[in-house]
């Protein structure tokens, strides 16, 4: 068989899938970071720099990807489907020069839920590669998924939000059994989704199974009244 690949972010959903490729015993050999410089239609954005301190505890090289800002290069008329397609290709060029450096790719792992415009892109790209695509959190139920998760043992902390009713509490805060219950009264009262798939808040998977060390955190927050985000002042792996 030949190598796998991870689309990785350090979030909870493409670890997860990353992990339940290492369960399944797919020979994952690489970690593929895309790094965007503006907001992204395809890829999860905040402290994606802190992605090597957790391929570093999981224990697999990192491939960073850093492609030219999106937002600056999209033209007036260039549409949602173009744009994506554009912001896909450093990654499918990446992808291209692993299978050569490892003389073919398997399978690609990915984390998508329920976003088609991430998941058809992704889907077309594995084709062309001649890759599967292993993506376990597709169509799945997202309070299963999130028990599963917190279950498995991951520590999951939000890093960023931008959804009516995740207010600067919600920064910094442990993805627990309590928070998902928050968060299920947030999608009855304002259509949240709870694992966040619409943007509504990322996160940043700080302990797992599946990594040697944690991820220690100094930061601070910074909330405009309705979004805001940490501003990592250190990271590091603690013991």
């Amino acid at each position: 068989m030949d190598p796998w690949v991870s689309l990785f972010s350090g979030g909870k959903d493409s670890s997860w899938a990353l992990y339940r490729a290492l369960q399944q015993d797919k020979p994952v050999e690489r970690l593929v970071t895309v790094h965007p410089e503006g907001d992204s239609f395809m890829y999860h954005v905040p402290a994606t720099e802190l992605a090597s301190l957790a391929a570093e505890s999981v224990g697999i090289p990192l491939v960073d990807v850093h492609p030219e800002d999106f937002e600056a290069e999209a033209s007036m008329d260039e549409d949602s489907g173009e744009r994506g397609d554009r912001e896909l290709e450093p990654l499918e060029d990446a992808l291209v020069d692993l299978s050569e450096e490892l003389g073919g790719i398997d399978g690609v792992t990915a984390g998508a839920v329920e976003s088609s415009y991430q998941t058809t892109r992704i889907e077309g790209m594995c084709e062309r590669l001649d890759a599967e695509l292993f993506a376990p959190l597709w169509q799945e139920d997202p309070r299963e998924l999130a028990e599963a998760m917190l279950d498995a043992g991951f520590e999951i902390t939000i890093i960023r939000v931008a959804a009516y009713g995740l207010d600067e509490s919600w920064l910094g805060r442990t993805l627990d059994a309590e928070a998902l219950a928050e968060l299920e009264d947030l999608n009855d009262e304002y259509g949240v989704h709870i694992l966040g798939e619409g943007g509504e808040f990322e996160t940043l998977v700080t302990d797992a199974p599946h990594m040697d060390r944690p991820i220690e955190l100094e930061y601070d927050t910074e909330f405009d009244g309705s979004r805001g985000t940490l501003r990592i002042t250190d990271a590091w792996l603690g013991e």
